[in-house]
């Protein structure tokens, strides 16, 4: 189902839906009401989702969805737009899976890239299995006090990744620190580059650290977010200093998780602790392997709470997870540890 105001943009959208073989449109609809009334009859396995809509905007309409008939959204964005920016992010926080820029018109640049990128996550998103959002308790066993694990020797770094329905719960887990977070973060999200300074600006904006995008060649600051920025990995050098790289991606991605681990586990060993969140694929699971080989402390994602398990499991299964928790208790598994109180 497509739901876009713009009777051209909504054309536009309903053609590259319709020429991709695997998709196909049930709807195309004018307003977040209309969707609304057409989804228990429809039930579609994916939605489009524009933001900007007259009456109920895109990110009501999220919340209205994931409560009522939860179905996996792409919200699709102006990526130059400030206040779409953080209406998008915010619908993401509110339980859609992506967002994806908007088509512009068949003759724009870049036009076959954006098209095929909508259609790739729509695709994908439609396999994944959505609920109600609710808050999670931990079960037994999981909590931090109960669980054994190695602590690095004075931690100086956290590496810290995710994918699809990774900026809510990043800002769940860096929301928990507090602003005097003793270690800088090194964070990667997989997110179309023209989002990612909007996506860090509105990070910024919800936890006490400070995050904005990495700069090459700067050293990581105590208290700091460092964020890779679109379309570049993010690496730590043997110096202890960021590199900005547009080198090859990794299983298609870039920036990478895995490489980002790598480079921390080849600079700090086991000075490092390194997060894995949730995400689709297995990117980020062959760097954490590293990093554990090398003495890092590496955590993951409990199933329980993870929107897509994929990283996190694979993670788990190359044994290269020391623990794995639900969301809510790794932000302060990882205060503690940046405090030195112990596993």
């Amino acid at each position: 189902m497509i739901v876009e105001d713009s009777a051209v943009v909504r054309r536009l959208l309903a053609h590259i839906v319709s020429r991709d073989p695997r998709l196909s449109l049930v709807a195309a609809v004018g307003s977040a009401e209309e969707a609304l009334r057409e989804l228990p009859r429809i039930r579609p396995d994916v939605i489009s989702m524009d933001i900007r809509l007259p009456g109920m905007d895109g990110l009501e309409a999220t919340r209205r969805i994931m409560a009522e008939q939860p179905t996996p959204i792409v919200v699709i964005a102006d990526s130059v737009e400030d206040a779409s920016l953080r209406i998008s992010m915010n619908a993401l926080r509110a339980g859609a899976l992506a967002v994806v820029e908007k088509p512009v018109g068949m003759e724009s640049g870049g036009h076959d890239r954006i098209a095929e990128t909508i259609c790739t996550q729509l695709s994908i998103m439609s396999q994944v299995p959505v609920i109600r959002r609710r808050g999670v308790t931990p079960g037994p066993g999981l909590r931090p006090e109960a669980v054994p694990a190695p602590q690095p020797e004075a931690p100086r770094l956290l590496a810290i990744a995710a994918s699809t329905g990774g900026p809510p719960a990043l800002a769940q887990v860096l929301g928990t620190l507090p602003a005097d977070f003793p270690l800088p973060v090194l964070l990667v999200q997989h997110m179309g580059g023209a989002f990612m300074e909007g996506f860090s600006q509105w990070l910024d904006g919800l936890v006490p650290l400070k995050v904005g995008l990495a700069r090459d060649g700067e050293a990581p600051r105590p208290g700091h977010v460092h964020v890779a920025p679109g379309d570049r990995h993010l690496l730590l050098g043997p110096g202890g200093l960021m590199q900005v790289s547009a080198g090859r991606p990794l299983a298609s991605q870039r920036p990478s998780a895995t490489l980002l681990f790598r480079s921390v586990a080849a600079a700090l060993g086991p000075r490092a602790v390194g997060v894995l969140l949730t995400g689709m694929g297995e990117d980020g699971a062959l760097g954490l392997a590293e990093l554990r080989q090398a003495g890092g402390f590496t955590l993951t994602e409990h199933e329980s709470t993870a929107v897509v398990y994929g990283m996190p499991a694979a993670a788990v299964r190359l044994g290269a997870s020391c623990l794995s928790l639900p969301l809510p208790l790794i932000g302060p598994r990882l205060a503690q540890m940046a405090r030195g109180r112990g596993a």
